[in-house]
């Protein structure tokens, strides 16, 4: 290596350390455009051909502002405020008569105060996705600021992917049958967490948390955005909030909600799940649903809301990368 090319890579290093910290602030709403873009590119490219690039970028970018932003922000202010209600103690559950249905049981005296422990939980959880009461009003402006930025980037995303991706073929180190190994390998681990994994658990949460707000259970939105996160566990994620709710139901007296919330969990929640992934999720791309659970889980904890997509997608093209890097090189 000579002092030109040491040169060269000191000053990649730098520059690339300056952008990360740039764009450190907006990077899950970055990530969010990648995926938007991967998701909406095999629709642009049919319907390019027909109304042109430009207005089939701008057709689905505002066809993806109706359908999902708008529903997911008004969905995340309804969240904010059964959590800000939760961490204040008001849960709207009738918690004395669980706590005395939990005495019977154990046959003595249930000290613990669930109000407290639901109010602990929902503080806890407003420190992790929010960083506090106070991140809640920063949030909400950065959200503003980042969506923005989301939408140009999925526009020129749109338009100028192939070329961002022929470039970025050429720039990378690899040999042309390495380079094309890995990026199918990454489009089948980003279409299966995508597509498979988190739509399927997202569509199934939203199925219960339908059965719970029929039911009247409080909280639907709170307990809605619980059950997203466990249903990527398959078989017990949903079932562990809606199992429960359905015992709550009849420790208050209303038999009838409870067991029609137990057949609706059995017969609609369950089964969807059980036929879903299959369908869904393509074979090429098997993820263990507890690789997934932790990329959700610690992407919220890292960058907070959207680390809910962006965590398992970037844990998915790791496990890409490690496959292609154990098949050609690791030889020896």
């Amino acid at each position: 290596m000579n002092r030109g090319q040491a040169f060269l890579l000191l000053l990649i290093g730098l520059v690339s350390v300056l952008t990360l910290l740039i764009v450190a602030p907006f990077l899950e709403y970055v990530v969010a455009s990648l995926i938007f873009a991967y998701v909406l590119y095999p629709i642009h490219i049919r319907l390019e051909r027909r109304v042109g690039g430009v207005a089939s970028a701008i057709i689905l970018i505002v066809g993806t502002v109706v359908a999902v932003i708008v529903p997911l922000a008004y969905i995340v202010s309804v969240f904010l405020a059964d959590l800000r209600a939760i961490a204040a103690g008001e849960t709207a559950l009738d918690t004395d008569a669980i706590e005395v249905a939990l005495s019977e049981f154990i046959d003595g005296e249930f000290d613990l105060e669930l109000t407290e422990l639901l109010s602990l939980a929902g503080n806890q959880l407003i420190q992790v996705l929010f960083d506090g009461y106070t991140g809640v009003v920063t949030f909400a402006l950065q959200a503003a600021i980042g969506t923005a930025l989301m939408l140009f980037l999925v526009y020129y995303l749109l338009q100028d992917g192939p070329e961002f991706i022929a470039w970025a073929t050429d720039t990378v180190p690899l040999p042309p049958h390495v380079t094309d190994d890995l990026l199918s390998k990454i489009d089948a681990m980003t279409w299966g967490v995508v597509i498979g994994h988190i739509s399927v658990a997202l569509v199934q949460a939203l199925i219960a948390g339908v059965g719970l707000w029929v039911v009247g259970i409080p909280n639907v939105v709170f307990w809605t955005f619980v059950m997203a996160v466990l249903s990527l566990l398959p078989l017990i994620g949903a079932f562990l909030v809606w199992g429960p709710a359905a015992g709550y139901l009849f420790v208050v007296g209303e038999t009838t909600a409870g067991v029609l919330l137990a057949l609706y969990g059995i017969f609609v929640v369950s089964l969807f799940d059980n036929y879903a992934r299959p369908i869904v999720i393509d074979q090429q791309a098997r993820l263990n649903p507890a690789v997934i659970l932790v990329g959700v889980v610690g992407g919220v904890y890292a960058i907070g809301f959207t680390g809910l997509f962006a965590g398992p997608v970037v844990i998915g093209v790791l496990a890409a990368t490690l496959e292609t890097f154990r098949k050609e090189y690791d030889r020896i």
